[in-house]
């Protein structure tokens, strides 16, 4: 008789049900890890609003935390019953781009070793994390055990948001004493401007107009937030800065008009940090690039992953340099995913980021 799972799949883009399918068989590099906690990114709307496409019938999600239910037989140095995380991003660890330490890029399979996006499989292109199970390939190169003090939720965001916000303040180049712009403060905006003020930042400032998220910014490190509902940020931020823009701007959303207005207020040789998934076709404004001369550098950011990846997040949480507490907002049954999904889109009720527990 095949075991049969709980799993959130893709219908067709604008429908998604809690379905049943088979528990995934295990490969000899596998692990098949029992979901304790996981959670609903904004990659996964686009998914859903079909503005990013993925194969009808795929379970979606891609930030587990779990235990460990049964290795693969190659698969050593873990235990079944071990509590670990796997980021969103699963390189193969032995591929080219793994191997230069891009590994969101993985290239397993490949003549060359490159693919764009290749390192993130679960919930694109193999079933994520949004059921009862899921299955992690390369075992070896993905699971990170949980330290013990931490509970699921300090660690729900290290998967995904933590590591792209993180990532994308990495990306910005900041310096100690650097002056830095976040455009958005949703989950990964939020993780970027505490990543920002990790760095070194000496001005931190959080563009936003929701007041839940404004308040947030403010417990995760954004020395202002300004209300862009109110007043023209670039405005704002150049009058900030005595007209010298910032050093780095982060953005978080994915729109033009935040892209346009981060590049408005760098400073000459600045960096922008792109973090946002794009649904159309980007425009670089010829004045606020300055005709290509500005030695501006625009960089994007795919969330690293790996367990090497997970492991220094979790230390970041586990030395209090980071609090990722404020993010989750509300908590739902897997057999309420239609609910949590309908609350998440909507951006009602103060919702940052929500935990769902099979």
């Amino acid at each position: 008789m095949v075991e049969v799972m709980r799993a959130t799949i893709l219908v067709e883009p604008g429908r998604l049900i809690l379905g049943e399918k088979p528990v995934p068989d295990v490969g000899p590099l596998d692990a098949l890890l029992r979901i304790t906690t996981t959670t609903i990114c904004g990659t996964d709307i686009h998914i859903l609003k079909g503005e990013y496409p993925v194969a009808p019938g795929l379970t979606i999600g891609h930030e587990p935390v779990g235990v460990i239910h049964k290795l693969g037989s190659a698969v050593t140095g873990y235990h079944e019953g071990q509590r670990v995380v796997a980021g969103a991003i699963t390189p193969a660890g032995w591929d080219n781009a793994s191997l230069s330490g891009c590994g969101s890029q993985c290239g397993a399979g490949t003549v060359h070793g490159w693919k764009p996006l290749g390192g993130w499989r679960f919930g694109n292109t193999i079933d994520g994390a949004q059921a009862d199970y899921v299955l992690v390939p390369d075992a070896m190169a993905n699971l990170a055990p949980v330290p013990d003090g931490l509970t699921d939720e300090q660690v729900l965001m290290c998967p995904d948001i933590l590591s792209t916000g993180l990532g994308g303040a990495e990306a910005a180049r900041i310096r100690p004493g650097d002056t830095v712009a976040v455009f958005a403060q949703g989950p990964i905006g939020l993780c970027a401007t505490a990543g920002a003020r990790l760095i070194g930042a000496s001005l931190v400032i959080g563009v936003e107009s929701n007041p839940d998220r404004m308040a947030v910014a403010r417990r995760m490190g954004a020395d202002d937030v300004i209300d862009f509902s109110r007043v023209d940020p670039v405005s704002e931020i150049l009058r900030l800065t005595n007209g010298r823009g910032v050093d780095a701007a982060i953005e978080a959303l994915g729109t033009q008009a935040t892209f346009e207005a981060a590049l408005r207020v760098l400073r000459p040789g600045g960096t922008l940090s792109s973090l946002g998934v794009y649904a159309e076709d980007l425009r670089l404004p010829i004045s606020a690039f300055f005709a290509g001369l500005g030695d501006h550098t625009i960089r994007t950011t795919l969330c690293p992953g790996g367990k090497e990846r997970m492991r220094r997040l979790m230390a970041v949480i586990e030395g209090g340099r980071i609090n990722t507490a404020a993010l989750v907002t509300h908590r739902f049954g897997l057999n309420e995913i239609e609910k949590a999904y309908q609350l998440f889109e909507s951006q009602q009720d103060g919702v940052i980021k929500v935990a769902i527990r099979p």
